[in-house]
């Protein structure tokens, strides 16, 4: 790998990774800078990947959710009003965006409440292959009793319940990827062998929850498993992902927050025996830039004081949360709330204790995590202050609002990035084919 910009004589910088977090969703249409069609054929996503890839980023994560909520004021007025739904399914997206790049870790989001182990393992190891190595899992368990409702139940299971069952569920996918040895492809033209039934291996899989014969009927994945990305946030949570992931999305309102984030990730790593630097942490961040700081923060003000804005954020968090945000006064301390859905990001938005007030609240969440406002180069400075402060491993940047646009994401590869760049803190280069091993590399 290499790296851009370093003076000789200057301490050489600690690069950090970084990821893109979107939804397949519909872009900014309402704006100028919009897709400028139809964005449910993927050509705009296929352009995001291509961005990405040249300005080296590490991943693409397309998070998802399965229905459409009515949380907010008990209606789907607003949800569908500001484009929160529709989304559309990720992982033939997935599979079209890698096959558009050649390098950029594509990483769908699924489901352990919905999706049949051994369909998702197949699905997984097949985007793999035609990713050649590139594709990731974000493992969710879902948290929303409407997504429940789509398919057949009345709500979803309690929070940690679902969380064991991932648990076995993870144990089982693994089991399938490696239900193949990586040799049991032989093509022996003189025996007339395609693959070595001694080689591909039945799992008799039977646990508390799932039970599957396997084999699967794909071969083992060019990876060995694909990158497992999760977002642990609750005890719970950051117990499973400490176990299983390979890189984690992070939330965290100060860089103490993400210090100690980190410390506790890997705390938890070292008692189920593994190496921390396994597991990349990449802190979810909102960058906003224009040519000077004073135009950013001109851009923020607009933005946290548009109506719309408003709404259209409080019905995203009430979707999934599960907690219908349009019966607080704006101007007034938020109670005590509780959830069976996101609780990480229900703590992380409300600041419970803080005594802020929602509007407050509302504007804090635009940074999301550490105010990143400013110049391509204040940013990018800023940025390398908070990684040196915490210890690592990088960041994944979202659009501060929903939905993104052109001139969101050229600000960010075209802008951005290359400040990153000439300081040495992010690749300008990929140094390997597969995506777990840039993860890897430092």
């Amino acid at each position: 790998m290499t790296y851009a910009g370093h003076h000789a004589a200057s301490a050489p910088a600690t690069p950090f990774h970084l990821a893109w977090f979107c939804s397949f969703a519909t872009d900014a249409w309402s704006g100028t800078w919009g897709a400028g069609g139809d964005v449910w054929d993927g050509e705009f996503f296929i352009e995001l990947a291509k961005d990405l890839e040249r300005a080296c980023f590490d991943y693409v994560v397309l998070e998802d959710k399965l229905m459409v909520s009515s949380v907010y004021g008990g209606t789907m007025e607003a949800d569908l009003k500001h484009g929160v739904a529709p989304k559309h399914d990720p992982a033939p997206l997935a599979a079209l965006m890698s096959y558009c790049t050649k390098r950029l870790g594509i990483v769908a989001t699924m489901s352990t409440s919905f999706y049949p182990p051994w369909m998702l393992a197949r699905l997984a190891a097949t985007i793999d292959h035609i990713s050649k190595g590139r594709f990731g899992w974000n493992i969710v368990t879902s948290a929303e009793d409407l997504a429940a409702q789509n398919f057949g139940s009345t709500q979803l299971l309690e929070h940690d319940l679902r969380y064991d069952i991932a648990d076995e569920y993870l144990d089982l996918v693994t089991k399938l990827w490696g239900s193949w040895d990586a040799d049991a492809i032989v093509k022996d033209r003189v025996r007339n062998v395609y693959a070595e039934h001694t080689k591909v291996h039945p799992i008799h899989f039977e646990g508390r929850f799932h039970k599957s014969r396997g084999p699967l009927n794909t071969i083992r994945p060019p990876q060995g498993r694909p990158v497992l990305c999760q977002a642990g946030a609750s005890p719970k949570g950051r117990s499973f992902a400490a176990k299983h992931a390979d890189t984690i999305v992070a939330l965290g309102n100060t860089v103490e927050a993400m210090r100690a984030y980190r410390d506790d990730i890997h705390d938890r790593m070292r008692k189920h025996g593994r190496d921390p630097g396994e597991c990349k942490i990449l802190f979810l961040v909102t960058p906003v830039v224009d040519e000077t700081d004073d135009g950013a923060r001109r851009k923020v003000e607009r933005w946290i004081t548009d109506p719309q804005y408003i709404e259209n954020l409080l019905a995203e968090l009430s979707s999934i949360t599960g907690v219908d945000f349009s019966r607080f006064d704006l101007d007034q301390p938020l109670p005590p709330l509780q959830t069976n859905g996101e609780r990480g990001t229900l703590e992380q938005f409300t600041q419970a204790g803080s005594g802020k007030n929602l509007r407050d609240l509302i504007t804090l969440s635009l940074v999301k995590t550490v105010d990143l406002v400013g110049s391509p180069d204040t940013v990018a400075e800023r940025m390398g202050e908070i990684m040196t402060d915490v210890g690592g491993d990088g960041f994944l940047i979202t659009s501060p609002r929903m939905h993104f646009d052109r001139r969101y994401i050229t600000e960010i590869t075209d802008g951005l990035v290359p400040a990153l760049q000439r300081r040495g803190l992010t690749r300008t280069n990929y140094t390997h084919n597969l995506f777990r091993d840039n993860l890897l590399e430092y």
